[in-house]
């Protein structure tokens, strides 16, 4: 599932390419397999996009009259200009310079919706974020007081998307690696917190820098792969050497989803 350097990749794209223009028609598949799936997407045309923006992993584009476009890629989202013929494209945007704006989803995770600006009831996860990682907001003191006051494992705590946005299964191994924590940890001192929250702004910032991580469906706008795969130094390399002793790398299910680390490194 693309995370937080996938889709401000995906954003940096878009924010240029959308900025300005006006949607002048808007379908969606007639037959979603879940009904909020496309919402109230019919509402697009004749709307103004004023720019492209982001939250967590949410992509959200202010329109005029007080309304925003929320798109979320899911699992298997791309969001790329042309695609016409293309079955698996669940929605496309007709652009005012003629270009289409196409949202293809194989596995239908993903979702678009209109909703009143800043009004995000009808999308809980989007209403709850965190602080962005990469911003002012993202206090170290502040995050430290929040895995104070949790007893949950680290990993699926920092999967809520509550302590700190856009992290998911990829990034949380890999910074969870970094800061030499357990990802079964129910308590995280101020120290180690200190060091956590140092080692997810170091790896966003890198895989933003690198357009993400690409293992199958991830591409940018461009149709391009991210670069970040082969700086993952944790996630997806079960049973290779540990980067820093050697130990061969474990791999756990943990709140539902693959985790991998190093069972010597991270006590």
């Amino acid at each position: 599932m693309p995370e937080l350097p996938e889709v401000e990749s995906v954003r940096r794209q878009l924010d240029p390419e959308l900025s300005a223009r006006r949607i002048v028609d808007a379908w969606a598949d007639p037959i979603p397999s879940m009904p909020r799936e496309f919402h109230r997407v019919e509402m697009l045309a004749g709307r103004q996009i004023s720019h492209v923006g982001r939250r967590g992993k949410f992509l959200i584009a202010p329109l005029d009259e007080g309304l925003e476009l929320i798109m979320h890629l899911g699992m298997t989202g791309q969001l790329t200009f042309g695609n016409q013929s293309d079955p698996y494209v669940r929605a496309r945007l007709v652009l005012d310079d003629g270009r289409a704006l196409s949202f293809r989803d194989v596995r239908r995770f993903g979702r678009m919706a209109v909703v009143e600006a800043g009004r995000y009831e009808s999308i809980p996860t989007l209403a709850r974020l965190g602080p962005e990682p990469l911003s002012d907001e993202f206090d170290p003191g502040d995050f430290a007081g929040a895995l104070a006051k949790t007893t949950a494992p680290i990993k699926p705590f920092l999967l809520t998307q509550r302590p700190v946005a856009g992290v998911g299964n990829i990034y949380a191994d890999e910074v969870l690696w970094i800061a030499r924590i357990n990802p079964r940890s129910r308590r995280i001192g101020r120290c180690r917190a200190f060091v956590l929250h140092a080692a997810i702004r170091k790896v966003l910032a890198g895989a933003v820098e690198r357009e993400g991580t690409t293992f199958r469906d991830f591409v940018t706008v461009t149709g391009e792969s991210g670069r970040n795969a082969s700086h993952l130094v944790a996630y997806g390399r079960v049973g290779t050497p540990c980067p820093r002793c050697a130990t061969p790398l474990k791999k756990i299910v943990l709140g539902g989803r693959g985790t991998t680390y190093c069972p010597r490194c991270q006590r």
